[in-house]
């Protein structure tokens, strides 16, 4: 069996917002009025980004644009730097139980090429035995074919795979994938979250 997690808001707390993410940077927040059309093209950004389409310095640039040029490239740079913030307490060593338990460990993550690097220096995600993430597969969950591709790198089929992931969408077309997915609360400590669904499979 494969234990498989998401990073963000999963192992690891995010920032949830523009404005947070502002806050956590020591950016200044400004009173953005969106266009009808703005989120659309914000997902539709982060999707090419996340998926290696578009550099780092291509996608500063555009967000600044599509916030017109509220704030600026090196402001947005700031707050993306920022927008990981902590581990949840005790993944560590859940994590290190969960391989002493003699199971399987992994993530699959949307994330970027320059978030990666600190991801996996955080010491749960460091310890995970095999690492997927969309910007090297070149997909973005809750794409189907990126729980395809995953079981293909990773040789285990979905009803081996138990995901841990926070957002609704990416849960039910893992769940679709044929994959024993649980939605994690991201607002409360997921240690515990984690720790009930693997005892209730009896894996634990």
């Amino acid at each position: 069996m494969l234990i498989c997690f998401d990073l963000g808001g999963v192992l690891v707390r995010i920032c949830r917002s523009w404005s947070e993410g502002c806050r956590a940077a020591g950016v200044p927040e400004h009173d953005h009025r969106p266009a009808p059309d703005h989120d659309v093209r914000k997902n539709e950004l982060i999707i090419r980004y996340q998926t290696g389409r578009v550099d780092c310095e291509g996608f500063f640039q555009e967000l600044s644009e599509l916030f017109g040029g509220l704030w600026s490239p090196e402001e947005v740079a700031r707050v993306h730097h920022a927008w990981i913030l902590e581990p949840y307490a005790g993944t560590a060593a859940l994590i290190d139980e969960i391989h002493r338990a003699g199971l399987a460990t992994a993530c699959l993550s949307n994330t970027s090429h320059s978030h990666w690097a600190p991801l996996l220096e955080v010491p749960a995600i460091e310890a995970l035995r095999v690492r997927h993430a969309s910007h090297l597969l070149g997909l973005h969950k809750p794409d189907a074919a990126i729980y395809r591709v995953f079981e293909h790198e990773t040789g285990v089929s979905g009803e081996d795979i138990v995901f841990f992931d926070d957002l609704p969408e990416n849960v039910a077309a893992a769940r679709a994938a044929g994959w024993d997915a649980v939605k994690i609360d991201h607002a409360r400590e997921t240690v515990p979250q984690i720790r009930a669904a693997l005892e209730k499979r009896g894996v634990l």
